[in-house]
């Protein structure tokens, strides 16, 4: 592993020192310089991986020297050290493109998180494909192109321009109803209304009047009659999304309105006929919510004419990268941002999780991070998944002898997880304490106990 470069300025001889001698343990390749000049004249032939400097020093400040370092374009990142830590300073630091600031006297730990955080915006950026939009209409982009997402494209195709009833089913967060309108806007329908009913947000008192509109007088507060979403959904699409929420007295009324595409308002006495394509989709088994008496069983015939099942991401990760790629494309867009990408770290990461909240959450997950970084590549440290992301090192933990004193076993134990955390972080002890739960001075110590070398 290629040794990373720091470069430390500060006009106190103590401090260049001290800091020195605490990077070089932790094996970094570290040079100092006296004054904002000296680094200046050092910066080009060095190319430091980061630059460590005080901000208030005589000829040249810190202020100065990473306004001097911006302007030549140099992508270095830059913490800064003060002994003032005011809040005049902090967005004064974050305004002229600091990485971080730290205030003194700080903690050993918390330092050397920081300087690790900006060294591996030098580490490789993960290389993505060219994101293919596999289905891409009307505004409508799908991406992905496992086996498993080629069978959803295959099945929309099939039954786009026909009038059939499709049941879509998947996980939540799986884009079910992207899928719905993949179907509504390469069909037939295309130029007319596709009408959209949420039916876990609605309580089931106002879930009917939602669906068939009401007549003025019908009850308490309906001054004026409201046309229901099968009127307006006349001609095109309505889409029920989760419709294995709604209560058994209305999907008794929604099987009629599908089955004969006729209905009533509330309150009212005519009967009201509409041409309307019906798509469902649940994140439930509906096949066992018929089962168990929750849901219409000629009610889910109704509706499950075809069939649509989305894989969950967990079982297409090899959509993973296109996915990031047109996530990390869409968010610099709307915020105006130049993340460059992720460090290979962070997509590791991202492919050792099993993503529970499918899509939605690795969209959620990309959005606030490229918000949240310090930096033009995103790194492990960036990222806050929704569980944790640390695996527990279980595989390590393998008794062999119980015929030995607790204290040994427990020691033999103790010894195996710390080396291998130590292997999986590339032996950087500042990490390694943070994933094992310890600060770093415990884990010198177990080390040294323990005879880890």
């Amino acid at each position: 592993m290629t040794q990373k470069i720091v470069l430390v300025v500060d006009d106190e001889e103590s401090v260049r020192q001290f800091l020195y001698d605490v990077l070089t343990e932790e094996n970094y390749q570290v040079d100092t310089a006296v004054n904002g000049q000296q680094c200046q004249e050092k910066l080009m032939n060095l190319k430091p991986d980061v630059l460590i400097t005080d901000i208030r020093m005589p000829e040249k400040d810190g202020f100065a020297l990473l306004d001097y370092i911006k302007s030549t374009g140099l992508n270095t990142p830059v913490i800064l050290m003060t002994a003032f830590g005011t809040t005049d300073v902090a967005i004064k630091a974050m305004k002229l493109g600091a990485f971080d600031y730290i205030v003194k006297p700080f903690d050993l730990d918390e330092f050397l998180n920081l300087v690790q955080r900006a060294v591996a915006q030098s580490d490789t950026i993960a290389s993505f494909p060219q994101v293919l939009e596999s289905v891409s209409t009307n505004g409508v982009n799908i991406i992905g192109n496992s086996v498993g997402m080629r069978q959803v494209y295959k099945d929309i195709g099939r039954v786009a321009d026909s009038n059939a009833t499709v049941l879509i089913q998947g996980e939540s967060g799986t884009g079910k109803e992207l899928v719905a309108r993949a179907i509504h806007y390469n069909s037939s329908r295309r130029d007319k209304a596709f009408i959209k009913i949420n039916c876990a947000n609605l309580p089931d008192s106002l879930l009917e009047s939602e669906l068939f509109g009401y007549e003025k007088g019908a009850f308490t507060g309906a001054n004026s009659y409201k046309i229901g979403k099968f009127e307006l959904a006349h001609e095109g699409t309505i889409f029920f999304d989760e419709i294995g929420e709604i209560s058994l007295s209305t999907q008794a009324k929604l099987l009629r309105a599908i089955q004969e595409k006729e209905f009533d308002r509330v309150g009212g006495t005519k009967t009201i006929q509409v041409d309307v394509r019906i798509i469902a989709a649940t994140n439930r088994k509906l096949k066992q919510s018929v089962l168990e008496g929750e849901f219409r069983e000629d009610l889910f015939f109704r509706l499950n004419v075809v069939n649509i099942e989305i894989p969950p991401l967990r079982e297409r990760k090899e959509d993973l990268l296109p996915l990031i790629a047109h996530f990390l494309a869409k968010y610099n867009r709307e915020f105006n941002k130049d993340v460059k990408g992720f460090s290979t770290e962070a997509v590791k990461l991202l492919k050792d999780y099993d993503w529970p909240g499918n899509v939605r959450e690795l969209e959620n997950l990309i959005e606030r991070s490229i918000i949240m970084a310090r930096g033009s590549i995103i790194i492990p440290e960036d990222i806050q998944l929704g569980t944790a992301e640390k695996k527990i090192l279980t595989e390590s933990v393998c008794i062999t002898d119980l015929n030995l004193p607790l204290k040994q076993i427990v020691a033999d134990v103790e010894r195996r997880i710390i080396i291998k955390a130590l292997e999986e972080n590339n032996w950087c002890r500042t990490t390694t304490a943070k994933v094992l739960g310890i600060n770093r001075r415990s884990l010198y110590a177990k080390m040294k106990e323990l005879g880890i070398e």
